[in-house]
């Protein structure tokens, strides 16, 4: 009898007030179950909580940028969240993606600050969408979830 190894777990949490976000965050998840190997779970920032991400192998946070900053419910997220999980996710890999109606530098800039306070490690460029999204930025954000899950699933990150 030969054991399986256990499945990576890739969380996504995201907050979406316009859609935008959103729908980038079904694009993500889409990719991301392309990688059977993987397990991928997307969670409503407001809905997810210190247990989801102390299960969690990797991370992918999604928000519109809001007046040059993260979304309040990502805040909140990182608000209830990281003292319960200080010193305990040291290494996670997580990646950023971002609906923006300016540049969405500002909000990127912010999340990376408060993931270096937990102690995670970035592993992709940030996907920042400018105004609308058009099927290109799902094509991309479809390949940030499936690389994401990819490199859980062998190993990579």
């Amino acid at each position: 009898m030969s054991l399986q190894p256990a499945r990576k777990r890739l969380l996504i949490v995201h907050h979406t007030q316009s859609g935008n976000t959103g729908r980038l965050a079904e694009a993500v998840l889409r990719g991301a179950q392309r990688v059977e190997e993987c397990e991928s779970q997307l969670k409503r920032a407001f809905d997810t909580g210190t247990d989801d991400l102390l299960a969690c192998d990797g991370l992918l946070l999604g928000t519109p940028e809001n007046f040059g900053y993260m979304s309040g419910a990502l805040k909140d997220f990182f608000d209830r969240t990281y003292y319960p999980c200080e010193g305990r996710l040291t290494g996670l890999p997580y990646a950023v993606f971002v609906s923006a109606g300016n540049d969405g530098t500002g909000a990127v800039r912010e999340i990376d600050r408060i993931a270096r306070g937990y102690g995670w490690k970035t592993v992709a460029e940030p996907l920042i969408v400018r105004k609308g999204v058009s099927t290109g930025d799902l094509l991309q954000a479809e390949a940030l979830g499936e690389a994401m899950a990819a490199g859980l699933a062998m190993g990579v990150f």
